[in-house]
């Protein structure tokens, strides 16, 4: 099996984790922080949005079960991406949508995506999702990860995470696998 990886920013992390653990052909997701100035960021350091790291996800997929085409549908799906350096009560760089693409047909397919997007009219505002490079990936605390599977009774989990992973499940019923 051949693997690839995509790595999207969309809000907190512990959303898209637990949105994309749960796509059919995703085999493994990691959340971090990329984009920023400083090496070895912690999530303290990266919630003042000084550093200028967005909170992130790299997702590894298995591109014979699911494309990157079929994640940046799902992405664009579960996550605003009009709102410049917001998600809902989340506010800060940290939460920017940003894709930080691995290679040229990453750049193109999420270029393309984005003008399908923005001919179809089907946000009510401009995109302000960036398209980026991919950077060096820094690994988020052991405490961030596989967090709305750990601790669902949260109340950010249930009033925020949950709303994701409801609106996964009735957009893409037929991709969804139980989570990892």
């Amino acid at each position: 099996m051949t693997t690839e990886v995509a790595t999207l920013a969309g809000g907190c992390f512990w959303c898209l984790e637990a949105v994309f653990q749960r796509v059919q052909g995703v085999k493994s997701v990691l959340s971090g922080y990329m984009g920023g100035h400083v090496d070895h960021p912690d999530y303290k350091a990266v919630c003042t949005g000084e550093t200028g790291h967005a909170e992130i996800l790299k997702i590894e997929f298995d591109p014979a079960e699911v494309s990157f085409e079929d994640l940046l549908e799902v992405y664009f799906t579960i996550h605003d991406p009009t709102t410049l350096n917001r998600q809902g009560d989340d506010v800060g760089t940290q939460y920017r949508s940003e894709i930080f693409y691995q290679n040229a047909e990453q750049e193109q397919i999420a270029r393309t995506k984005i003008a399908e997007l923005t001919q179809s009219g089907e946000f009510s505002s401009p995109i302000v999702t960036k398209l980026t490079a991919v950077q060096t990936f820094w690994p988020a605390e052991d405490y961030h990860h596989n967090y709305f599977n750990q601790h669902p009774n949260q109340p950010y989990c249930m009033a925020v995470v949950s709303a994701k992973v409801r609106k996964l499940l009735k957009h893409f019923p037929k991709q969804v696998v139980e989570s990892k």
